[in-house]
C-alpha cells in the first residue's frame, strides 16, 4: 500500500456537516470527479465516505474521524482520529490507511503508541499528521509507517506558517526520518506538488485547492479587494 502512494497525488475530499457538500451524493460526485481527473488516492473524513470509497475505487482509501463542528481551541488540542476507537472504526470501514493526530499533545483516552499499535495489529498503514520536525521523528519511534505535514501551522507548537506549504518541515523529515513523507497543507499550484517532489515527498495530499469551493470563492474575492 505505501508503494501504491509512490509519487501520487492524494485528494482530500472532505465537507463538515454543515456545508451543502457534506451530503452523500455530493461527496461520492466529488470523488468520482478527483478519481476522474487522476488522483492517485482519497483522504477522507468518517466512516461513511470511507466505505462509499471503498466501495467505489480501486486507488489507495486514507480515513480519518473528526468532530462534526472543529473546535475553537484545535490549535491545542488532538482532534483527528484522537482515540483507538475511532482508529478500529475506520479499520472496520475498510481504509487502507488509518491517518491520526502523531503531535506530542495530551489526548483523553489513548496514546499515540497505542493508536498506532492497534492500526497496524490489523494491518493497515499508520499516518502520523505531525507539525514539527520533533513531533514527526517521535510519531516514527512510536511506529509510524508514514508523516504528513498536515497539522504544520495548525498548532501552537508549528506557530504561523504563513500561506504556503510547509517545504522546510518537508525537507528536514526527508532528510531524518528515514521513512515515506506526504506533503499536505496549504498546497495551491501544480509549481507547488512539482517542487514537494523534487525535495523527496513520497506523495502529496491535496484538499482546499481541488475540493473546497466556498475556500477557493474566498481567495479570489478577497484578491478583488486586495
Amino acid at each position: 500500500m505505501i508503494n501504491r502512494l509512490k509519487n501520487k497525488v492524494i485528494v482530500s475530499c472532505q465537507a463538515m456537516p454543515s456545508e451543502p457538500l457534506y451530503k452523500e451524493e455530493c461527496m461520492i460526485a466529488m470523488m468520482q470527479s478527483v478519481v476522474k481527473g487522476g488522483a492517485g488516492g482519497l483522504r477522507v473524513a468518517g466512516l461513511r465516505d470511507v466505505t462509499n470509497a471503498k466501495k467505489l475505487f480501486d486507488i489507495p482509501v486514507i480515513g480519518i474521524t473528526k468532530p462534526e463542528v472543529i473546535p475553537k481551541n484545535y490549535k491545542e488540542i488532538v482532534y483527528i482520529t484522537p482515540t483507538i476507537s475511532d482508529a478500529l472504526a475506520l479499520v472496520r470501514a475498510g481504509a487502507d490507511v488509518v491517518a491520526f493526530d502523531g503531535t506530542q499533545r495530551p489526548r483523553k483516552d489513548s496514546t499515540l503508541n497505542e493508536i498506532i499499535k492497534y492500526i497496524k495489529i490489523n494491518n493497515r498503514v499508520a499516518m502520523a499528521d505531525i507539525s514539527t520536525v520533533e513531533e514527526g521523528l517521535k510519531a516514527k519511534e512510536a511506529g509510524a509507517d508514514i508523516l504528513s505535514t498536515t497539522l504544520s501551522g495548525y498548532t501552537l507548537e508549528s506557530g504561523d506558517r504563513g500561506e504556503g506549504p510547509d517545504f522546510e518541515l518537508l525537507e528536514a523529515l526527508v532528510e531524518q526520518s528515514g521513512i515515506p513523507v506526504a506533503l499536505e497543507g496549504r498546497i495551491w499550484t501544480p509549481e507547488q506538488v512539482v517542487r514537494a517532489f523534487e525535495i523527496g515527498a513520497h506523495c502529496v495530499v491535496i484538499g482546499s485547492a481541488i475540493t473546497r469551493p466556498q475556500l477557493i470563492t474566498k481567495r479570489f474575492v478577497a484578491r478583488q479587494g486586495a
